[in-house]
């Protein structure tokens, strides 16, 4: 099933190409080990009509199990639950003829192992890519890098660019073919959870373009003026680069709870109320889906290069804001 608008290309060149229409674009993330990745596709399949030029794939971060020893007695394992980003990248790219944007990680890998993912994905045509520091692990109270690892984002985007420029980790090596990775990172409307203040994740943010980032894609929020608002400060501090709205829509009561506890995001009072009318989940997940699509109608009305959804995996309420406005 073929459904992109082309392969090979740069999330950058996709926005060009597309000459200020506001093109469509989802996330997922892999599917737990021992899961098949059918089930992925099932949720993939229904949102190919609406041609998305590019298909973001989360990578997570490891997490200690315990496993049961008998007698009582437990042994603390460190896994990760969710491999094989790489791998649905290189199957979707196959599969659907579309271009797919690994997430790549700080948190849990040194540079040698970025270097080598970054190498496969040079070689598998992969030349998208969005760097990201990742979360603190759960038992962490602050983000600690692995030991040999890079300790920022910005740190990320410049090995990943300086690989572009043919400048290996330990320079030992004669490049006779460059990568040429487009590099996507994060921006955070209502601020980074760990930043003092919105002008200082601002400052940041500048600081990640100016070492190479390409493009940007912001945390949920569901308050369209705060998106506004922090593009104008981007703006004003001098950062020109593409900044794609992420959208996520509401879908289960907790989400009042936890999608603020965990992001540090405010609910729009009109939200939440219409929530805590909702006699059972379904009927809020139509509230998440009716918000969302007003806010994705007011966004392409005001020229976004792309509307960039937040799937978890689950197509269903995303085909249907996405059958609204593509």
């Amino acid at each position: 099933m073929a459904g992109g608008r082309g392969t090979i290309m740069k999330v950058t060149q996709h926005i060009e190409e597309a000459k200020g229409e506001t093109l469509f674009t989802f996330e997922i993330i892999p599917p737990q080990k021992g899961k098949s990745i059918q089930e992925l596709y099932d949720n993939i399949d229904p949102l190919m009509e609406f041609k998305p030029p590019f298909i973001d794939v989360t990578t997570s971060r490891e997490e200690f199990i315990y496993v049961d020893k008998g007698n009582g007695l437990l042994d603390k394992k460190l896994t990760r639950m969710r491999p094989g980003t790489l791998g649905i990248c290189a199957s979707i790219k196959h599969k659907y003829n579309v271009d797919t944007v690994p997430h790549v990680l700080c948190g849990g890998f040194t540079k040698e192992e970025t270097e080598y993912l970054l190498v496969d994905c040079h070689y598998l045509g992969i030349n998208n890519v969005m760097a990201l520091r990742g979360d603190a692990m759960k038992e962490e109270q602050s983000f600690v890098p692995k030991m040999g690892g890079n300790c920022h984002a910005i740190d990320l985007v410049q090995q990943i660019k300086l690989l572009n420029e043919g400048k290996y980790l330990h320079d030992v090596i004669h490049v006779d073919n460059r990568s040429d990775f487009c590099i996507g990172v994060a921006g955070y409307p209502e601020k980074h959870l760990e930043s003092p203040s919105l002008l200082s994740d601002l400052k940041r943010l500048k600081e990640k373009v100016d070492a190479g980032a390409d493009y940007v894609v912001t945390q949920m929020f569901f308050d369209n003026e705060k998106y506004f608002q922090f593009v104008a400060k981007a703006r004003e501090m001098g950062i020109t680069v593409p900044i794609i709205p992420g959208i996520k829509p509401l879908a289960v009561q907790r989400h009042l709870q936890v999608l603020p506890q965990i992001f540090r995001i405010d609910l729009p009072e009109d939200l939440i109320q219409a929530v805590d009318d909702c006699k059972d989940n379904a009927a809020i997940k139509q509230v998440g889906i009716e918000w969302a699509i007003q806010q994705s109608l007011e966004l392409k009305a005001a020229g976004v290069p792309v509307l960039h959804y937040y799937s978890m995996g689950k197509s269903e309420n995303i085909r249907q804001i996405a059958s609204q406005l593509f």
